[in-house]
């Protein structure tokens, strides 16, 4: 039982770094800009958290809405793409994004048709999740010479990169510290309890035998009152 707790949650525990990691670090998609404007997006309790906070500049009006800049994009397959355009502040993710008005000016200078294509790379972080009205949010855009162009994403490689060996470096010191800690006392403490064990059965065989021997003597006893020599 314990052996399927401990897969569960290691488990639990992937599936948890994984979706933190694929929301944070940074996102390269090739794209064409069709649009880009301003709207009242409603701010509720069930998608703040994917929002900038207030103190990057933004204000919610008394309905909660907060006037958003969007930038709307149709990828290679012709399917379409939104992103968000806010300032990330200084909190988490880490982009310490103050740009928004001019991204927002290079997205729509980079606007072109299907007829006129003009392809481009956009950086960014997060999810797209329709029905909870969130948005990734754009970090940057770059010309592309075409729609086949896939520029590699150096960041998220760095960062996993540096992510695993530190975690490499982790298990290294964990099986350094259980080989000469835990180890050792978990012999000590199963010595301990092999001795407590052998003293135990060394105390019972005592037990046993001077049991056995008194029971002898006493029987020895009530034979002389039966007339039976002792033995």
């Amino acid at each position: 039982m314990l052996y399927y707790v401990k897969v569960l949650l290691g488990v639990l525990l992937g599936v948890v770094v994984f979706a933190f990691l694929d929301y944070t670090l940074p996102s390269k998609n090739t794209v064409r800009i069709t649009n880009t404007y301003n709207r009242l997006t409603p701010i509720t309790s069930s998608n703040a958290i994917f929002y900038a906070a207030e103190d990057t500049g933004t204000v919610e009006n008394a309905a909660g809405q907060r006037d958003v800049r969007f930038i709307d994009t149709v990828r290679p397959n012709g399917k379409v793409f939104v992103y968000r355009n806010e300032d990330t502040g200084w909190i988490w993710p880490p982009y310490f994004k103050y740009d928004s008005a001019n991204l927002h000016s290079e997205a729509t200078n980079l606007r072109s048709n299907s007829a006129d294509p003009q392809w481009v790379s956009i950086t960014a972080y997060g999810w797209r999740i329709p029905w909870l009205t969130i948005y990734p949010n754009a970090i940057s855009v770059d010309t592309l010479a075409g729609p086949d162009e896939r520029p590699r994403n150096w960041a998220a490689m760095v960062v996993c990169g540096i992510l695993l060996i530190l975690l490499l470096l982790v298990w290294r010191m964990w099986a350094q510290f259980r080989e000469r800690t835990i180890d050792p006392a978990v012999a000590r403490v199963d010595q301990a309890w092999d001795d407590v064990e052998a003293g135990a059965d060394a105390a019972r065989d005592r037990v046993v035998a001077e049991a056995s021997e008194a029971r002898g003597r006493f029987t020895g006893w009530l034979d002389t009152f039966r007339g039976k020599p002792r033995k």
